[in-house]
């Protein structure tokens, strides 16, 4: 026999092979010249391999686009289907058609039915519908069900609750975070975590590197830089998913001051206390052990929501030790402030802490704020201590002997460093002896210092020459130690040296004393490079190209850990937006809304303050305790402001205000952050010209005094005022100190 007339009613044969009808089992037995019977037995409908599992997924496309073509919808109602819901809907569909019996099960039978009727015998590459039951018949009992069929041709199903759509978790710094995904269904692709908008999943992460089986996200030993918001999805699956509020709360860190004093009685005594921790820690005071909320008086009061304890008319009994207890969620902190009340008691002592450091023309002052006393007057002519060499030596183009100074440094109120741009060195001044103690040479030009606290380290900046055409980054190790320092360069970025134009290293805090990373800005470049401060090594680049950003100045914020970075103008002129990047995934995660301008940072990182000349604008934006970067608010100024000073609030705990100078006019701006309100400190005489101050843009600095003292200081040409930032007016002027824009605090040394 030739051939079999076409007719799809399949057997099995006792060769194993499956035979699209009784007639190609005879004409099969003929040709193989052996006897082949028919098996009423299913197995053979799975045995061999002929449908490898490529043609089998081509098999199940071919059905689907069968049904598709059987489906007639209009265009436009088709357009508005995506293709996951277009794709389950065929499947259903398909489903019900291949259930003849409607018992939402369908086997063999029903499978050679369908085989009869629609012609599928040759028509499917080397598979067959009884295929779907060789693949995809999980539990292996003969049968398809609806959810067998949805595995067949991968429609996912997943399912979120609603109470889940957003959830919250709350870990203390330190600790291990797992954020597990609530994403469930059948088939659920893998779980890709993003944090804003950013996938977690490929990127080499220290602290972030361990995605579960179940999809969790594991963060090992929380800080606050991991704070803010995360999503889950499956992977495909965007239009589902679950956000997390990662909240880190902070222990309290406290400090007092004073920690001790001595009081005439009858005068007035203040004892205040400074505490950080997430969320805002709650103040108590106790006086020697036993809480002081009962004793207060007219006499015993508690300022500033209860970071204060003012005593006036001080009594004898008013003598003990006052404890300062701070506690929040996470634990708690207590400091104690010691007043002594007795006759003719000694004059607490100043000592040699709590001035000013003033670096001008006629060499550096030292200043006692509180009655505008020059303690101090190092002159250019001093000699070292124990050494031969002048604080500030004559060359032989000088009529006068005079000293030029750009950057100085404050290094654990022990030293301070400051640069001579014109003798190409840092001059360390000791705090205790309130002398010039040594010299560090650096290359030419030094320009810019930073103290890295958390490595001991100081960063110098130097052009090379004033025209900035071969500048680098040294550093001078164990800066706060009584040794003899030199320089080290950094790793060079791309095998260059001459391309640093800037650097910035974010600041520590109370809560924050550790900082492991700084950014390397190079000239007309858009990218920030990242560098490891312990190494001095490069780690990477942060491209800001697609946002046509060459990065002016950075501020940086712990909460959520984000830096903002300023760009300078385009080629138009115009200043783009500021740039949000993410310490945790180095990446733009995109514009700071429209605020443009220099940013500026609080010492507790909730308030931004951007500084945009241009536009006449102070904006002011809140960091909240979650990492959310609010709305700002903006006030107006045409100040052309030139230097900013954060100070504590004075009738608020936990609040800062800001002072801002003038780069042009006499007066200060002052501004209570919590409540926008405004003040101008007026007639503090007109700074010296821009053009007279080359080594930065602040040719008017103004510099606060730490956590407690009240004093600010800012020069004009040739005179320095001393603000009282609890008064919020004019303390003093010191006159005849000219060009005195390198200004120090020195706290409690």
């Amino acid at each position: 026999m030739e051939r079999c007339k076409p007719h799809y009613k399949p057997v099995c044969g006792s060769d194993g092979e499956l035979y699209e009808n009784h007639c190609e089992l005879h004409r099969a037995a003929c040709l193989k010249k052996q006897r082949v019977t028919i098996v009423h037995n299913e197995d053979c409908f799975f045995k061999g391999d002929k449908c490898k599992v490529t043609e089998y997924d081509k098999m199940k496309n071919k059905l689907l686009d069968i049904q598709n073509q059987k489906y007639n919808r209009q265009e436009k109602e088709k357009a508005n289907e995506d293709k996951m819901s277009l794709k389950k809907l065929l499947v259903d569909q398909i489903f019900k058609y291949f259930d003849a019996d409607s018992n939402g099960l369908v086997d063999s039978h029903e499978l050679s039915q369908v085989i009869k009727q629609d012609g599928h015998g040759k028509d499917l590459s080397d598979c067959s519908l009884f295929d779907l039951l060789k693949y995809d018949d999980y539990n292996g009992d003969k049968h398809l069900t609806q959810d067998e069929f949805y595995r067949a041709f991968q429609i996912v199903q997943l399912s979120l609750p609603e109470d889940q759509k957003v959830s919250i978790t709350t870990t203390t710094v330190g600790q291990s975070a797992v954020l597990t995904c609530a994403i469930q269904g059948t088939l659920r692709p893998p779980i890709i975590w993003k944090r804003n908008k950013v996938m977690l999943n490929n990127l080499d992460l220290e602290d972030i590197n361990d995605f579960g089986d179940d999809g969790s996200l594991y963060i090992t030993k929380v800080t606050t830089v991991h704070m803010g918001n995360y999503s889950c999805h499956a992977d495909g699956y965007e239009k589902v998913y679950q956000t997390h509020i990662l909240q880190v709360n902070v222990p309290p860190v406290i400090r007092v001051h004073p920690e001790s004093q001595a009081r005439e009685p009858g005068v007035t005594a203040s004892l205040r206390c400074h505490a950080q921790g997430i969320p805002n820690p709650q103040l108590t005071w106790l006086k020697n052990g036993i809480d002081i909320t009962p004793k207060l008086s007219k006499q015993l009061t508690l300022q500033a929501n209860g970071s204060e304890v003012h005593i006036s008319n001080v009594r004898y009994e008013d003598t003990g030790a006052y404890t300062c207890i701070a506690k929040n969620e996470a634990g708690v902190d207590e400091d104690i402030s010691s007043l002594f009340v007795e006759d003719s008691a000694r004059k607490t002592r100043l000592g040699i802490g709590n001035m000013f450091y003033v670096f001008y023309e006629d060499g550096i002052k030292v200043l006692q704020p509180i009655e505008c006393e020059i303690q101090r007057h190092i002159k250019p002519s001093e000699k070292l201590l124990g050494f031969q060499d002048e604080v500030c030596p004559k060359s032989k183009s000088d009529e006068i002997q005079s000293c030029i100074w750009a950057s100085a440094v404050n290094v654990k109120d022990k030293y301070i460093y400051v640069t001579q741009p014109t003798l190409n060195r840092v001059l360390i001044v000791d705090v205790q002896a309130q002398k010039a103690v040594q010299i560090v040479s650096t290359d030419a030009v030094p320009v810019k210092l930073h103290y890295d606290k958390s490595h001991d380290q100081v960063w110098v900046l130097s052009w090379g020459d004033i025209a900035k055409s071969s500048p680098t980054l040294q550093v001078i190790n164990q800066a706060s130690e009584s040794i003899s320092h030199h320089t080290v360069h950094t790793q060079p970025v791309g095998k260059q040296f001459d391309r640093v134009e800037d650097f910035f290293i974010p600041a520590t805090t109370l809560i924050i004393n550790h900082i492991r990373f700084g950014f390397i800005l190079h000239k007309g470049e858009p990218a920030l490079h990242k560098i490891d401060l312990e190494t001095m090594s490069y780690i990477k680049t942060v491209s800001l190209k697609d946002y046509n950003c060459v990065p002016h100045s950075l501020a940086y914020t712990h909460l959520g850990g984000y830096y903002f970075i300023s760009c300078k103008p385009d080629t138009t002129g115009a200043i783009p937006p500021q740039l949000i990047v993410d310490s945790i995934t180095n990446s733009v995660i995109g514009y700071n809304g429209d605020i443009t301008g220099t940013p500026y940072m609080s010492p507790d990182g909730h308030y931004l303050v951007s500084i945009d000349d241009q536009k006449g604008l102070m904006r002011v934006q809140t960091i909240t305790i979650r990492g959310e970067i609010q709305e700002a608010f903006d006030i107006h100024t045409n100040l052309r402001i030139s230097d900013v000073a954060f100070q504590p609030s004075f009738t608020e705990a936990h609040q800062y205000n800001v002072y801002a100078s003038s780069s042009a006019q006499t007066d200060v701006l002052f501004v209570e952050l919590s409540s926008g309100n405004v003040k101008m400190v007026k007639s503090l005489k007109e700074p010296m010209k821009t053009e007279e101050w080359s080594w930065n843009e602040k040719n008017r600095v103004i510099v606060d005094s730490g956590l407690f003292s009240q004093y600010l200081m800012t020069p004009s040409k040739e005179s320095l005022f001393i603000l009282d930032g609890r008064l919020n007016n004019l303390n003093c002027e010191i006159t005849e100190v000219e060009k005195g824009n390198v200004v120090i605090w020195v706290g409690e040394a």
